[in-house]
């Protein structure tokens, strides 16, 4: 019986998985595409900026269908999200050549890969392939796993230590479960920094997985698809910080605020207020659509610490709304401003 081959998309927050994604439909060769969209925070931002890739309309296309799921980790919401769902797509699978699911920054692959082995699924679907998106300029100057020199010299001289943060963690169990890690920004390293970016990655990875540099996304999709590797069925070989758990708990001051600001905008000014938040507060991430005084086409803001970039993805329909809305991801947000 054939089964649709399932590609899970993970890495760590503002690492590129949608950037990925909008380049793959873009470039999808004529399949059929399905992509499933774990949003963290009740605004659909990568949702609609899927929508806008030049393949998909807002209703989806002959060959793609995006589906976002909103209520929380995808890993953490299995049976009330991710299952009906796939059941959904399932009884459509005559025309969906593949699907892709881009979890959060915060979901663990392995939870969502054991719900393929629910009969249900089982029969019908199988996990192509893990790909992991890893931000290399983020990692050379420690901002996920700290040093990466002290980090090294750590496990070499104790092998027993177990006191990483929960973040770090999740880290290590998306490296562990990959069948390829797609390294980014690499532009913004020189040479030595990559090298030892790309060495310390593949000592923590399994024998035999390849580390790929990716710029903006841009990667022949027969690379990203195909894998075959039944990932559900090889879970043994990918350990995890949480094999022995039932469920597991994220950090629970990690949350999303919204914004809204109705009047139009400087996007300079906007840009030195979002650096003044992240120097106030401890702020992961920042992603978003601005509306730019006299400008007929939205801009997309992505921000990943102090470190912004935008560009304009379309023009703003003419029954539509138009206003900035932006979703902030970090830690104890509870004072964070209502507007700026």
């Amino acid at each position: 019986m054939h089964k649709i081959p399932v590609t899970v998309i993970t890495g760590f927050l503002g690492a590129g998985k949608t950037t990925l994604l909008r380049h793959l439909l873009q470039n999808n060769q004529g399949r059929r595409i399905a992509v499933i969209v774990n949003e963290f925070g009740e605004v659909g931002i990568d949702g609609d900026l899927l929508r806008s890739c030049q393949v998909c309309d807002d209703e989806g296309t002959e060959n793609s269908n995006i589906i976002e799921l909103t209520n929380g980790c995808l890993c953490c919401t299995v049976q009330e999200e991710f299952y009906p769902t796939m059941q959904e797509l399932l009884t459509r699978k005559d025309d969906i050549d593949s699907i892709v699911i881009e979890t959060s920054g915060l979901a663990l692959p392995k939870p969502l890969i054991q719900a393929f082995k629910w009969q249900e699924i089982r029969n019908h679907a199988t996990v192509d392939s893990v790909i992991t998106i890893v931000d290399a300029d983020a990692l050379a100057k420690g901002t996920l796993v700290g040093d990466l020199k002290a980090l090294e010299a750590q496990r070499v001289n104790d092998p027993s230590l177990d006191h990483e943060t929960p973040i770090e963690e999740l880290f290590e169990d998306q490296l562990a479960c990959a069948d390829l890690v797609l390294l980014t920004k690499t532009d913004l390293l020189n040479d030595d920094d990559l090298t030892e970016v790309k060495n310390w990655l593949e000592k923590e990875l399994r024998t035999g997985i390849k580390v790929i540099p990716c710029h903006q996304g841009e990667i022949n999709s027969d690379v990203l698809l195909g894998f075959n590797s039944a990932v559900e069925d090889d879970l043994f070989n990918r350990p995890s910080h949480h094999d022995t758990e039932e469920d597991h708990d994220h950090d629970d001051e990690i949350e999303s605020k919204e914004l809204f600001i109705e009047n139009s905008v400087n996007p300079q000014e906007l840009l030195a207020q979002l650096r003044t938040l992240v120097e106030k507060f401890e702020i992961y991430r920042i992603k978003g659509f601005v509306n730019v005084t006299d400008k007929p086409m939205r801009m997309v803001l992505q921000g990943v610490g102090d470190r912004f970039e935008t560009f304009f993805d379309r023009f703003w329909k003419p029954e539509e709304k138009r206003g900035t809305k932006l979703v902030i991801i970090g830690r104890n947000l509870r004072d964070f401003p209502d507007f700026i």
